[in-house]
């Protein structure tokens, strides 16, 4: 794997859509995964033997524009890959604002290789909220992030990102589908 800290932070700028809006969706079972309303987490564990997280990088940095239109504070960032059987199925990018932070019942800033989604689906007080959906191109940084992982890309990537609300406090998790989750999904109709 070429991946690398020192190409933190990957994410890059998109149009995020509501599903109902969306122009189009992907026709396969790829589609029931991008608005699965459950942990990705859990659903990827059951179609593996061994599940991992590896850190690509986190640190207080600004949003994106197009990501938090209306804060202007830095927010932690946290990219990881989320691996099964040890081949990286989904990039994922968490927006975690600084109220937050201080939080020591999260524990959000030391969560290591821990997946997030464990945390996000056993705190009663963090409440699931809307899914966007989101195409990417096969020229982007994300893409570039898969041919690095000696996936090639070609065919668009999807995505996901959903709001989690804690208090009066929002997090956001993005998840992005990389070719080899795409193929598995569709070769083995998992759902």
């Amino acid at each position: 794997m070429n991946v690398t800290s020192n190409s933190f932070p990957y994410g890059e700028s998109i149009l995020w859509y509501s599903p109902e809006t969306a122009a189009s969706l992907p026709h396969t079972p790829l589609k029931n995964w991008l608005l699965s309303n459950g942990s990705l987490t859990e659903k990827l564990k059951k179609h593996c033997n061994n599940f991992s997280v590896t850190v690509l990088g986190e640190h207080l940095l600004s949003p994106l524009l197009d990501e938090l239109p209306s804060q202007s504070e830095p927010v932690w960032v946290r990219e990881v890959l989320l691996s099964l059987d040890d081949v990286p199925w989904v990039f994922a990018r968490t927006l975690i604002p600084q109220a937050l932070l201080d939080n020591t019942l999260y524990d959000f800033i030391n969560l290591g290789n821990r997946p997030l989604g464990e945390l996000l689906f056993t705190h009663n007080e963090i409440v699931p909220g809307k899914i966007e959906v989101a195409a990417f191109k096969t020229c982007g940084r994300l893409a570039k992030l898969a041919t690095s992982l000696s996936q090639s890309v070609d065919d668009t990537l999807w995505g996901r990102r959903r709001y989690f609300h804690i208090g009066t406090s929002e997090l956001i998790v993005s998840e992005i589908f990389l070719p080899a989750a795409v193929e598995n999904i569709k070769k083995y109709r998992l759902d």
